[in-house]
């Protein structure tokens, strides 16, 4: 399985939206981007490190980072989580997992005792340069989702 470190290449990407739209990586050029990868919209850890990172946004804003979650859960439940939590920021569909195994957010993982292939929390910030192309700046494999924005925003200063 891949996993990334400070100051290698971020993957590329292309996906849908909650609304069909189509997001880049590019389309944050220039300036930092969080990006956080969530197995499942709708599901309590899921939905408290959504919640925890709209009521947040604001100071990561001010601080320069636009935030942004992927998971593989298709377009239309991906609304559906942003309405019914009024998730504020931009949630993408990787439905074929591409993005989450380029990033090594999608591998092997321990759920309650039994070894499953899934999709591993996982949070990056990404400097994204004039030309789109994205250096990590931080890479944080199988967090947790309680707690996880709060420890983010001190790691980072903001």
């Amino acid at each position: 399985m891949t996993t990334l470190a400070i100051g290698d290449t971020a993957p590329a990407f292309n996906l849908p939206d909650a609304d069909g739209n189509s997001v880049s990586l590019s389309d944050f050029a220039p300036g930092k981007i969080v990006v956080y990868f969530f197995p499942a919209a709708l599901t309590p850890g899921c939905t408290t490190q959504a919640v925890d990172f709209t009521a947040n946004l604001g100071d990561f804003e001010r601080a320069g980072m636009m935030v942004i979650g992927i998971s593989p859960d298709p377009v239309s439940k991906l609304a559906e989580f942003k309405m019914s939590e009024h998730v504020t920021f931009p949630m993408l569909s990787d439905s074929d997992k591409t993005v989450l195994k380029a990033y090594g957010a999608f591998g092997e993982k321990v759920l309650y005792g039994k070894t499953i292939i899934g999709v591993l929390r996982s949070t990056f910030v990404i400097d994204v340069d004039a030309n789109g192309k994205g250096t990590i700046e931080l890479a944080q494999y199988n967090v947790r989702a309680a707690g996880h924005v709060n420890k983010l925003r001190q790691e980072l200063g903001v």
